[in-house]
């Protein structure tokens, strides 16, 4: 029987140390500027808030929705930082665009619970007709009176960039703004600093989604909602200083 360190082709290998490699080179990015040392503690505080959530137990079907879409996202932070910190940012973008969509639908949710039972029992074609992405984005504007389409814009980004190949998505495969595309995982301050901003401010709107899911008088929960709001508060005095006064 062959050595685990066998199974793996020399190539690939290989290719898993120069991602362990970089690790501590994104590390060192983050080390250097509170921002991202902000951003970085906001997630770790929305995977947090899934985490508890998930350990509620109820014997309600539309709450446990609302734990398993939470689940989803803590996977999907965790992945994407994963991918983040190892060089692979497109990637990383990737799994955020899947965030980001969980997010609106957690929020619709949020906003009118009988939802949530019709989403479960519906099938494909009922599902894409009343809860595709962008009928959630458009049902969410209508409900908020948006109409700049800020939600679209955003899907539309990580979309751009990373969901689909385009020739703009050739932009996250550059080290340099006007360099060539490389293949396999880098480290670059811009790149890295633009993922991780993003996945911070996923995951303020994803903690601030799922908090409003937590059972009020669930004392094992209060810790972990303190935590989040902290830490929200510091995330918003930092990049929204007018909001966190309002």
């Amino acid at each position: 029987m062959p050595e685990p360190k066998d199974i793996v082709p020399e190539n690939l290998a290989r290719l898993h140390d120069g991602e362990e490699q970089l690790r501590p080179k994104a590390l060192d990015v983050a080390a250097g500027d509170r921002r991202l040392q902000l951003h970085l503690a906001a997630i770790e505080a929305a995977m947090d808030l899934a985490d508890v959530f998930r350990q509620f137990d109820t014997a309600d079907e539309d709450l446990k929705v609302a734990q398993l879409l939470g689940m989803r996202t803590f996977n999907a932070f965790g992945a994407s930082l994963k991918l983040a910190l190892s060089g692979y940012g497109q990637n990383s973008a990737l799994i955020m665009r899947d965030i980001l969509e969980t997010a609106f639908l957690l929020d619709l949710f949020r906003g009118d619970r009988t939802l949530i039972a019709r989403w479960r029992v519906a099938d494909k074609k009922a599902r894409m007709k009343e809860f595709g992405p962008v009928k959630v984005r458009e049902a969410l504007d209508a409900r908020d009176g948006f109409t700049s389409m800020k939600r679209f814009e955003m899907y539309e980004l990580f979309s751009e960039l990373a969901g689909h190949p385009t020739m703009k998505s050739a932009w996250m495969m550059r080290p340099q703004k006007e360099g060539d595309a490389v293949i396999g995982p880098f480290v670059e301050t811009t790149t890295l600093e633009a993922v991780l901003s993003e996945m911070g401010r996923l995951a303020i709107q994803v903690g601030e989604t799922l908090d409003a899911f937590f059972p009020t008088d669930w004392r094992q929960g209060i810790a972990t909602r303190l935590a989040f709001a902290q830490i929200k508060r510091a995330w918003l005095s930092e990049f929204y200083p007018s909001a966190s006064k309002a």
